[in-house]
């Protein structure tokens, strides 16, 4: 019980460390930029959490088509 509590701590922090890095990066700001590219990008590196202060800068690239006449 109480390893399950000290591991949900862990990932809640990895997280907001993330969360502190994409908001460092400005990934936050509203510029009217809004694309499943920039979206992803946010979440990949919320989830890489510490890991965006050793060096890791994920990216997503996303290609939506055009929709058909």
């Amino acid at each position: 019980m109480r390893g399950t509590s000290i591991g949900g701590l862990i990932i809640l922090l990895w997280l907001v460390i993330g969360g502190v890095a994409a908001y460092e990066r400005g990934y936050f700001k509203d510029n009217g930029d809004t694309s499943c590219a920039k979206a992803g990008t946010v979440v990949v590196t919320v989830i890489a959490g510490p890991l965006n202060w050793l060096g890791v800068n994920p990216k997503i690239k996303c290609d939506v088509p055009a929709p058909s006449k």
